[in-house]
């Protein structure tokens, strides 16, 4: 083996790696929470929407789950312009981060809603809390503390998954590695230290998650 490792050559591009996991941290915080929202509003009507509104939610959430995630992003990248719709890279990255972790979301989040005991919601009626009330304050926050560790790791392989939309070009992470491996033929060096930063950047993900568990959802200990 007469392999000689050259990292220099990698770190001297670290401002650009580093300009990657910047844009590939707010590509995944901002799909996060705009998919939490959509993930909300879903699941809210599959549990108590029309018929109509229930079949039009269940197949998106098949169809979403049921295909690749790079073909996802292509249709949106490629196929869009055929109809007059035309997105920039990162702009589509978001769109097909958010269209896929909200199908995910809105199970996720509807099996806490429907974990939720009638009688805690008649309890509610019963002190003249408003639908609204009884959602944010009897159903919603129960739901979070019983799903959220399956919404985080969710959160996590969205992080993870934001690594394919290098394939058209999003000046995320995974494209500045491609961009440099390409000037300097270090492949292995290149994503050797880049499979280092993803894994950095889940142990902050999680961190920052566990902070906010213990901060707002962690129940009150009882004796």
């Amino acid at each position: 083996m007469n392999y000689v490792f050259e990292f220099g050559q990698v770190f001297a591009a670290w401002d650009e790696l580093l300009a990657g996991a910047l844009r590939t941290l707010w590509l995944s915080a901002a799909a996060m929470a705009i998919g939490m929202v959509v993930a909300v509003l879903g699941a809210l009507g599959k549990t108590g929407g029309p018929k109509l509104l229930r079949w039009v939610i269940d197949a998106y959430i098949e169809l979403i789950r049921n295909t690749p995630f790079l073909i996802q992003i292509f249709v949106i990248f490629f196929g869009l312009p055929a109809i007059g719709i035309r997105l920039e890279a990162d702009q589509a990255s978001l769109l097909a981060l958010v269209v896929n972790v909200s199908a995910y979301g809105i199970e996720i989040i509807r099996a806490g809603i429907e974990s939720i005991s009638k009688g805690q919601i008649e309890a509610g009626r019963a002190l003249g809390l408003k639908p609204l009330q009884i959602f944010r304050l009897v159903v919603l926050k129960p739901a979070i503390q019983a799903i959220y560790p399956a919404l985080t790791s969710q959160f996590i392989l969205l992080m993870l998954n934001s690594s394919v939309c290098s394939a058209i070009a999003a000046s995320e992470l995974t494209g500045a590695a491609n961009d440099i491996q390409a000037r300097n033929f270090r492949s292995f060096e290149v994503y050797f230290v880049v499979t280092g930063m993803y894994f950095a950047l889940s142990l902050i993900f999680w961190g920052i998650f566990a902070m906010i568990e213990r901060t707002f959802l962690r129940q009150p200990a009882t004796r």
